[in-house]
């Protein structure tokens, strides 16, 4: 009887444990509390605003998989990635390089997108924080891969030939939208997202392409 009683207590024990998860909240809803926490824990300021809360598909998705432990979709990712592709804006009188030396002040300058800063003021591109740029830095990030060489590594002597508007091309989309040739590529997307306008995008092009940039020096 003692074994019995015990056999059954163990059973009770079990089914409170499952009405317990049970009535635990979804990942659905655990998302949407998140959510809602973050939006009342921040305010917009000056050109801070809180709408930089809201994820689109492929920040939402690929936040998902991360956290999930398992890459996206394949079929998922190349349909986010052609979204993003339609939304690269090409340069509008169709001339892909600028000025290198621009170029590197914007890519070594962090400045910009906070509360704090003038709407009026240009924006850096921030790039050192991720890349290296020159041989001559001795301090620079590596979350992503270095841009040292970037043009002369891809045969580009002349981008205004046409054996390098493949290059030319690839790296403007690059800059303007990161994820229409990687769904959950780290990189900001600076021309969608406004953190850099099109002449600041010509001169990054120009400092990775142009053959007397430091970069290919």
């Amino acid at each position: 009887m003692k074994l019995k009683h015990r056999f059954l207590l163990a059973g009770v024990a079990v089914l409170a444990v499952a009405a317990g998860c049970a009535s635990l909240p979804s990942p659905a809803e655990l998302d949407k509390a998140a959510a809602d926490v973050m939006k009342t824990s921040f305010r917009s300021e000056g050109i801070a605003t809180v709408d930089r809360l809201v994820q689109d598909d492929s920040n939402r998705e690929c936040s998902a998989a991360e956290v999930a432990g398992k890459p996206l979709d394949p079929a998922r990712a190349k349909a986010i990635e052609e979204a993003n592709l339609k939304t690269v804006k090409w340069p509008s009188d169709g001339k892909f390089l600028g000025d290198w030396k621009q170029g590197e002040q914007i890519a070594q300058s962090g400045r910009g997108m906070t509360w704090t800063d003038d709407a009026k003021t240009a924006n850096g591109g921030n790039c050192y924080n991720c890349h290296q740029i020159s041989k001559e830095e001795i301090s620079f990030g590596t979350i992503g891969p270095s841009l040292y060489n970037y043009g002369k590594l891809r045969g580009v002597t002349n981008p205004d030939s046409p054996q390098s508007k493949p290059i030319v091309e690839y790296t403007w989309g690059k800059i303007w939208n990161s994820k229409a040739y990687n769904a959950c590529s780290n990189m900001p997307r600076a021309g969608h997202a406004g953190i850099l306008n099109e002449q600041q995008v010509k001169h990054i092009v120009a400092l990775l392409l142009d053959p007397q940039s430091p970069v290919n020096k």
